[in-house]
C-alpha cells in the first residue's frame, strides 16, 4: 500500500476513472463535473455530500473539445492534493486545548430506566452547551461484531472516499465525498482500517485524545494522508436481540427509542431509515463527520458500540445563526452561496461536507464544546446544534433522532428555512404537532395529575406552537372566504400533500384546483393563481378543524400561552405564515379578529351544485358537516356537466383500469366521503408527481 494513498482501493480507482468520464460528458452542458444521477432532493442525509455541484471542485468552461487530458489527468490530483489555506491558520495548534468540555453525565440504573424522561431532565443544562455525553450504567453483552457477523448474517456495507484536506470553498475548490463502489463485510473493514493504522503508528492500540486531536488537524493542514474511508449511514443496528443483553433489552436500545411514549416520532406512520430507525456508521482513522446540523433540528443520540474513540465539537442551538454567519463570511466565499441572506450558508451546510478548524468560532466568539466519546457511551446532539468530529481509529457507532415536546418550535423553524430554499421537508410537521396537541388535550380532559417540570415545559411547547398554527390557518380560511378565491370546499381526508410552490407541508387545508393536480397551501394569494385547468379552486379542509380550534382555544387559557401569541404578534416572528406573512396586516380593519365566524359566500352556480352533492358547510361553526348519503339522481344539467369533467380529470389522474373505469360509472351509487377520499388520496398522489424529480420525497 503506497504511503498517503492508504485507503483507496481498486474500486476506488476505477471509480475515479469513471468519474472522470462522466466528467467529459458534464463539459458539453457547462456544469460541474461530479457523480451522476444526484439530485437535490430532501434525503435523510441532506445531499451527504454527494451533491453534483460540489464534486472535483473544478468548475469547467466550454466544451469537450477545449478541455485539455491534462485536466482530466488532474481531476484525481485536484480532489485529494492538500493546499495551503491561509483562512485557516493550523500552524499552531494551541487552540485545541482551549475548548472546553461539554458536560459528561452518569445516571444510576434507576435514572437509566427510560431515556426520554432522562433526557426531558437533562436539557434545561445540557442543552446550552450543544451536545452532551451520557455514561451507559448497562453494559452490552454481545459485542457489535457478533451482531453483525453472526446476528446479522450477510451483513455487508459500502464505503465512502474522503478527501483528508481543507478546501478554499470557493468556485474552483471544494470537498466532496465519492461513493468507494467496495463492499465490505464488518472484519474485513475492521482488518483494513487496522493496516492504515498499524502503519502509521507503528501499533495497534489507543493513543490519547489530545495528542489524536493535534494529530488530525496536522493531518488535514499539511499531512500525507490523502484520504480515508468512511461507510456513513448504513441501515441496520448493531444491539443485540439476545434476551440475556442487557443493554439490548432496555430502552435505550435506538431500534426502540422513536417508539417510546414520550416520542413525537412515534406518530409517524412510515419508518424513515436514520430518523425513526437507526444508522450505523463505522470509521477508520480521520473518519470524518462534517459540520451539519440534523434534519429538521431534531435531536440525536449516538451510541458508540466498539473501537477507537471519536472526538467531537459542538454548537450550542441558539449559537446557530452565530455560527453561519462565521461560515458565510470566513469560510465560504460568495460564489459558492445559491441563495442570499441568512440561509446562504444552511444551503451549502446541507451537503455535510464541509469541515474546518473550530478555533475559526472561537476567535469570533461563537462557543465550542467538546466531547471525546469512548465504548459504552452516548452523545447527544440537541436541536439546532451544528456538530462535528472524527475518529481516532476503527470504529462502530449508531444513531437515530428524536423528538419530545419542546423540539416543535424549533421544528418549525427549519421548515421556515426550507420553504425559503424551495427543498421538501423530511417530516410532515403540521401533522405531528395536531396529533400530539390533539393528543395533549385528550390527555388533560382525562387527568388530573402533577406533571413535573419537565413535562410542563414540553407541553408548554405543544400548546403554543399550535395555537400559533390554528390561528395563521384560521386567518388565511378567512382571507380565502372573504376573497371568494375558492369556488367550492370539500372536506379532506388524507394525511398530509406538499404545496406544489413552496414544498411546505399540508395536513389541516389545501387549495386544489380542478383536476386535483396542484395543490397549494395557504400560504400564498390563491386569487392569483393561474394553473393551465383553469380557475375553478376548492378548498380542502379536515373535518375535525372544529375540534382543533376548540382546543386552541382552550389552550389559549393558559396564561403563558396566551402571552408567547402575544410576542409572537409583536414580533412579527409567526414561522407558520411564511410566505404570506404580509398580507394579513391589513385584517384588523378589515374586521377580523381570532376563531370570528366565517361564512361561505360561494357564488350561486357552486353553491346549488355543491348543495346538490349533498355536502355543505357550516363556518359559522368554523367546521364542514357532511351529509354521507348517496348523490340524488335528480341532478341539474349544469352538475351532471361539471361532475363529467371533472371525472375525466380526475379519471386521467388515477389511470383508466377496468376497476377505476367501473367506480366512476357507478358514481351515482357513490358515498360523497369514499369519493372526497379518493379525490384527497389522489391529491397526494399528484402533489408528489407535479413535483420535479430533484424535489419528490423519497
Amino acid at each position: 500500500m503506497v504511503e498517503g494513498r492508504v485507503c483507496l482501493s481498486k474500486e476506488v480507482r476505477n471509480g475515479l476513472e469513471s468519474l472522470k468520464r462522466k466528467r467529459l460528458h458534464r463539459i458539453k452542458s457547462e456544469t460541474v463535473c461530479g457523480p451522476s444521477g444526484v439530485t437535490n432532493m430532501m434525503s435523510r442525509s441532506g445531499g451527504d455530500a454527494l451533491r453534483a455541484s460540489a464534486s472535483c471542485g473544478v468548475r469547467l468552461q466550454g466544451n469537450a473539445e477545449s478541455f485539455s487530458r491534462s485536466n482530466v489527468a488532474s481531476c484525481e490530483k485536484d480532489v485529494f492534493s492538500k493546499r495551503k489555506v491561509d483562512k485557516f491558520y493550523t500552524s499552531d495548534l494551541e487552540w485545541t486545548e482551549k475548548i472546553p468540555e461539554c458536560p459528561v453525565y452518569c445516571p444510576t440504573k434507576e435514572e437509566f430506566e427510560d431515556p426520554l424522561i432522562y433526557l426531558q431532565k437533562i436539557a434545561p443544562e445540557a442543552s446550552k452547551y450543544g451536545i452532551c455525553k451520557i455514561i451507559s450504567p448497562l453494559s452490552a453483552t454481545v459485542p457489535a461484531g457478533a451482531v453483525l457477523m453472526k446476528e446479522k448474517a450477510g451483513f455487508k456495507f459500502t464505503t465512502r472516499v474522503q478527501p483528508l484536506r481543507l478546501a478554499e470553498w470557493d468556485t474552483d475548490d471544494r470537498v466532496t465525498f465519492f461513493m468507494s463502489g467496495r463492499n465490505y463485510t464488518f472484519r474485513d473493514f475492521e482488518k483494513t482500517a487496522n493496516k492504515v493504522f498499524s502503519r502509521r503508528y507503528y501499533s495497534a492500540g489507543c493513543l490519547p485524545a489530545r495528542y489524536m486531536e493535534k494529530e488530525f488537524w496536522h493531518e488535514i493542514a499539511c499531512g500525507k494522508m490523502e484520504s480515508v474511508e468512511y461507510a456513513c449511514d448504513v441501515e441496520g443496528s448493531a444491539f443485540s436481540s439476545s434476551p440475556s443483553d442487557l443493554l439490548g433489552t432496555s430502552k435505550w436500545n435506538l431500534k426502540k427509542l422513536s417508539r417510546l411514549p414520550k416520542s413525537t416520532l412515534r406518530l409517524l406512520e412510515t419508518a424513515i431509515p436514520g430518523v425513526t430507525d437507526p444508522m450505523l456508521y463505522i470509521g477508520m482513522l480521520f473518519s470524518i463527520f462534517a459540520w451539519h446540523v440534523e434534519d429538521h433540528y431534531l435531536y440525536s443520540i449516538n451510541y458508540h458500540h466498539c473501537g477507537a474513540s471519536k472526538t467531537w465539537y459542538g454548537v450550542p442551538g441558539d449559537s446557530a445563526l452565530r455560527f453561519e454567519k462565521v461560515v458565510k463570511e470566513h469560510v465560504y466565499t460568495n460564489d459558492v452561496l445559491s441563495v442570499d441572506g441568512e440561509d446562504g450558508a444552511f444551503d451549502v451546510l446541507l451537503g455535510k461536507t464541509t469541515l474546518f478548524p473550530p478555533n475559526i468560532l472561537l476567535e469570533h466568539d461563537v462557543p465550542v464544546y467538546k466531547a471525546v466519546q469512548n465504548p459504552g457511551e452516548f452523545v447527544i446532539t440537541f436541536p439546532r446544534a451544528y456538530h462535528a468530529g472524527f475518529s481516532h481509529g476503527f470504529n462502530c457507532g449508531e444513531a437515530v433522532n428524536f423528538a419530545i415536546g419542546d423540539w416543535f418550535p424549533l421544528g418549525a423553524v427549519a421548515c421556515l428555512r426550507y420553504a425559503h430554499l424551495n427543498r421538501v421537508p423530511l417530516l410532515p410537521h403540521e401533522e405531528l404537532l395536531c396529533k400530539e396537541a390533539m393528543l395533549l388535550n385528550s390527555s388533560l380532559e382525562l387527568e388530573d395529575l402533577d406533571h413535573s417540570p419537565a413535562d410542563l415545559a414540553s407541553h408548554h411547547s405543544i400548546k403554543a406552537s399550535f395555537v400559533k398554527l390554528i390561528r395563521f390557518l384560521h386567518r388565511a380560511r378567512w382571507s380565502i372566504m372573504k376573497s371568494r378565491a375558492c369556488t367550492s370546499v370539500s372536506p379532506n381526508y388524507h394525511r398530509t400533500v406538499v404545496c406544489t410552490l413552496c414544498k411546505r407541508d399540508c395536513y389541516i387545508a389545501f387549495v386544489n384546483c380542478g383536476c386535483y393536480s396542484h395543490p397549494v397551501c395557504l400560504r400564498h394569494d390563491i386569487k392569483s393563481l393561474d394553473f393551465p385547468c383553469g380557475s375553478h379552486h376548492c378548498l380542502f379542509l379536515r373535518d375535525d378543524v372544529r375540534e382543533m380550534e376548540a382546543a386552541a382555544k382552550k389552550f389559549e387559557q393558559d396564561n403563558g400561552v396566551s402571552k408567547a401569541v402575544e410576542r409572537q404578534a409583536e414580533n412579527g416572528d409567526d414561522m407558520y405564515s411564511y410566505p404570506l406573512s404580509n398580507k394579513f396586516q391589513n385584517d384588523v380593519e378589515d374586521g377580523y379578529f381570532p376563531y370570528c365566524e366565517i361564512n361561505v359566500d360561494l357564488k350561486p352556480e357552486i353553491a346549488t351544485m355543491t348543495s346538490a352533492t349533498g355536502q355543505t358547510v357550516e363556518y359559522g361553526h368554523h367546521s364542514l358537516s357532511h351529509n354521507t348519503g348517496n348523490f340524488r339522481p335528480e341532478l341539474t344539467d349544469a352538475l351532471s356537466s361539471f361532475a363529467t369533467s371533472t371525472l375525466c380529470s380526475f379519471v386521467e389522474q388515477v389511470g383508466s383500469s377496468a376497476k377505476n373505469v367501473q367506480g366512476l360509472a357507478n358514481l351515482g351509487n357513490t358515498n360523497d366521503k369514499r369519493f372526497c377520499e379518493e379525490v384527497s388520496e389522489n391529491t397526494y398522489e399528484s402533489s408528489v408527481l407535479c413535483l420535479s424529480r430533484e424535489d419528490r420525497p423519497g
